[in-house]
């Protein structure tokens, strides 16, 4: 459900600051110029970071075609690991919590906590938080709802405990979460779905999910090589209070290749999504690229592929072209299929974490949009 994924990416941008931190030194003393970097004298905030022990506030703009443009208010509260004998840097804990509106009239508000425990053996992620969200339904490749979509409006109330641990010291990790949101949907235009059951206008789902991942990038959030891999599945069950059983199955691959001494960074996303059994007509998998709408095209299997190629015209600055193509299928029949295309630039803001920011502008099969963008654009 693209409201969870949503709030899920919210929570990880207000903590990209510290979590990417490493290799900086702990004992380095103050300095006049905190966000001057002193190996080339350009802006750097990986000073400001590393050193910023306490409460940090951070407005951020949210961009999602699906709702509109708006802006998320939040703060975050940084829990700095102790000095170890070896001084080798440790995550820190990370306590975010805030809220955003956007101009459809959607809100949300919650809280998380990320946890990288046992010296990164054990990484923890809990949070919680509630929505009020506008959208539009198109369904899952019907020629009415494409042309006609319903709208409908759904408060969502959500919470994730998840954990995942490294098997010995490879980067093999094995874990598993429990899910549960309550949600209910109080308009619809129902004269255009007449076949939905009414009994998912008001559900309670509660899950429990197992996670594997390989991962080996050479940087968390923006990475220049390197491989991740993710399976999850995830199954709500009446047996610990969900309204109804159903699943959902999501795979995906990273990998990222540096060419050309590194000047360029060659990076593919390969992801899959599967629904079991019977979810609620807004639970299905979705086409996810940047310039679609979410939800825009749903269907009981996702295929996606998407390409980005980060080209580095100095150490700091670069340019980024971006493309992909996904496609939806349903028992028996091809669903819909969308692609996106656009381009960015990317500015090295904190050297010594390797952390990118930037702009990218997207253009899907209906419209455009842009997106301000922390470290990968891949980030989940």
């Amino acid at each position: 459900m693209r409201i969870k994924r949503g709030f899920l990416y919210f929570l990880l941008t207000l903590i990209f600051a510290v979590t990417v931190t490493s290799g900086f030194s702990q004992t380095e003393g103050k300095r006049n110029k905190p966000f001057i970097d002193t190996l080339d004298n350009a802006f750097d905030i990986s000073y400001y970071l590393y050193n910023l022990h306490g409460f940090l506030p951070v407005i951020s703009p949210v961009t999602e075609p699906a709702v509109g443009y708006g802006a998320v208010l939040a703060g975050t509260f940084f829990i700095p690991k102790k000095d170890a004998d070896d001084k080798r840097f440790r995550m820190p804990d990370v306590v975010a919590l805030g809220g955003g509106y956007t101009e459809n009239k959607t809100w949300f508000a919650g809280a998380g906590y990320f946890g990288f425990w046992k010296d990164d053996h054990i990484r923890y992620r809990g949070a919680a938080g509630y929505a009020d969200v506008n959208l539009k339904y198109y369904g899952k490749g019907g020629e009415f709802l494409n042309k006609y979509p319903a709208k409908f409006s759904i408060k969502a109330f959500g919470l994730v405990q998840q954990a995942i641990f490294r098997i010995r010291e490879s980067r093999f990790m094995l874990g598993g979460k429990y899910i549960f949101t309550k949600t209910k949907v109080y308009t619809f235009e129902e004269s255009k779905l007449p076949w939905v059951d009414t009994k998912e206008f008001e559900m309670t789902n509660s899950g429990i999910g197992l996670i594997g991942e390989y991962e080996n990038l050479d940087n968390i959030f923006s990475p220049d090589k390197g491989f991740r891999v993710n399976i999850t599945y995830n199954q709500y069950l009446n047996v610990i209070g969900s309204d109804r059983d159903y699943g959902r199955i999501t795979g995906f691959a990273l990998y990222y290749l540096p060419l050309f001494s590194g000047r360029l960074i060659s990076g593919f996303r390969l992801e899959s999504q599967m629904a079991a059994g019977n979810p609620p007509f807004y639970a299905y998998p979705f086409i996810y690229l940047r310039g679609v709408p979410a939800m825009r095209y749903q269907g009981k299997y996702t295929a996606l592929l998407e390409t980005e190629q980060l080209v580095l015209l100095t150490s700091r600055w670069g340019v980024n072209g971006f493309a992909g193509y996904g496609m939806t299928f349903n028992d028996n029949k091809n669903g819909n299929s969308a692609w996106n295309a656009g381009a960015g630039f990317r500015y090295l803001i904190a050297r010594v974490m390797g952390l990118r920011m930037g702009i990218d502008v997207a253009k899907g099969p209906e419209d455009w949009a842009f997106y301000v963008v922390f470290g990968s654009s891949w980030l989940k």
